[in-house]
């Protein structure tokens, strides 16, 4: 497996660019195979969760080609609705095409999905919600099966917002008979992204960004030309990495308002950010002040995205801090990895409490999923000494070439493959 070493203590400097969001391409890419014909949907990142979708695709009869930050998706050679289960396995967001392929076919077969292990992550509102659009659904074992004559408009409380589940919904409700209406709706800009494309592809659909959206189904869709919102997770982390570092960072073609909760929890420990149009400036001279509290919760609240990364900061700063995560149980798996390098946090149930340390301390520690994997790497490039991050397959899921974004900021970090030997610290 390949590892990252990073030489700590340098301040980030520069301007980079930040690539379009995984979490919104990933459904758009979905919503694609509802409208056959030629899509070309841009700003979309090389990584490796959008490669398992082309991957997908291509499986179900699509032709897909990613070339630059460009999907070119031919639909119409589409002829299969059963998405292989060891595909499934790789990527949780393959649940997306359960509502497309079932409006599109009327039948769909998948198995449970994976992804990070991060916590229970049950897909019930998926399934309830087709089931209340007039799907039956058929479980045996590990595998799912959806079927249904015509898909008829409704109106569903979802029991949580969910983000998944709300898109799933609102792709298979785009092409229903009738209006739904869902309530408790998931309120993240990448849902009013997926509003936005299938809009401009024909659907009628209003109120994503509120708890209430309501869709009036449509004969069809027709493809169009798309280019998908910036990663708020990615700028997140970048701002995050600047401050830690004691940094001065500008950020590029970047949506100050998807990150209102991420600037105020950052001013709060005394992090300089300057928002304008497209670019946020981050700097940070001194040691950053603890915040008394912060919940994740969902948007426009703390994302739980971010937490482990703003952990890192926390673990930096003069103070106790308190993070309260109540979206995933088991998102605080990389305390024990931060531990090594310094850091004081204890955790009681769902609350984490930071006891900030001057410094943090370069070691050897293992990416257990995405952001923790990020939240790493931002601890080795603010640590005193070496890091070396290893099962960093994790972070490729949601950054693109990690170690060039952070080189053009003048870290020192590097990718190892396993031929080569390296020097643990």
């Amino acid at each position: 497996m390949e590892k990252l070493v990073i030489e700590g203590g340098k301040p980030l400097s520069g301007n980079v660019r930040i690539h379009g969001a995984k979490n919104a391409a990933l459904p758009i890419l979905a919503a694609c195979t509802m409208a056959e014909g030629v899509h070309r949907i841009g700003n979309v990142p090389d990584l490796l969760d959008i490669h398992v979708m082309l991957d997908i695709l291509r499986a179900l009869g699509c032709k897909a080609e990613l070339k630059d930050d460009v999907v070119s998706l031919e639909t119409s050679s589409a002829h299969s609705s059963h998405i292989p289960e060891e595909l499934m396995r790789q990527m949780r967001s393959s649940i997306f095409l359960m509502g497309p392929l079932l409006s599109r076919f009327g039948h769909v077969q998948v198995y449970q999905p994976g992804g990070c292990a991060i916590g229970e992550r049950k897909i019930d509102l998926h399934l309830k919600g087709l089931q209340a659009l007039g799907a039956k659904i058929e479980e045996s074992g590990n595998t799912i099966k959806c079927s249904v004559d015509r898909l008829r408009g409704t109106d569903i409380t979802l029991d949580f917002p969910s983000v998944g589940a709300t898109e799933n919904i609102m792709m298979a409700a785009a092409l229903a008979e009738g209006v739904t209406t869902i309530s408790n709706a998931a309120r993240e800009p990448e849902i009013q992204d997926l509003q936005n494309f299938l809009n401009a592809m024909g659907a009628k659909m209003i109120g994503a960004g509120t708890d209430t959206i309501t869709i009036e189904g449509v004969e069809r869709l027709t493809p169009r030309a798309y280019r998908v919102i910036p990663d708020r997770i990615v700028t997140g982390t970048l701002m995050v990495a600047a401050a830690a570092t004691r940094g001065s960072v500008t950020l590029e073609n970047v949506c100050p308002a998807h990150l209102t909760s991420v600037i105020h929890v950052l001013k709060r420990a005394g992090v300089q950010i300057v928002a304008s149009d497209d670019i946020i400036h981050v700097s940070n001279s001194s040691r950053p002040r603890a915040v008394e509290r912060i919940v994740t919760s969902p948007h426009p609240s703390f994302p739980t995205d971010l937490q482990a990364q703003l952990m890192v900061l926390l673990a930096l700063a003069d103070g106790i801090s308190v993070v309260k995560e109540t979206v995933f149980e088991g998102r605080f798996k990389h305390v024990d990895e931060l531990s090594r390098m310094g850091a004081d946090v204890r955790v009681d149930l769902n609350s984490a409490f930071i006891r900030g340390v001057p410094r943090l301390y370069g070691a050897t520690v293992e990416a257990t999923d995405l952001r923790a994997g990020a939240a790493l790497v931002i601890a080795g490039l603010a640590a005193a000494g070496t890091t070396i991050v290893e099962q960093i397959h994790h972070i490729d899921r949601g950054y693109d070439q990690i170690e060039i974004m952070f080189g053009r900021l003048g870290a020192k970090i590097e990718r190892f493959s396993p031929v080569r030997q390296l020097k643990v610290p």
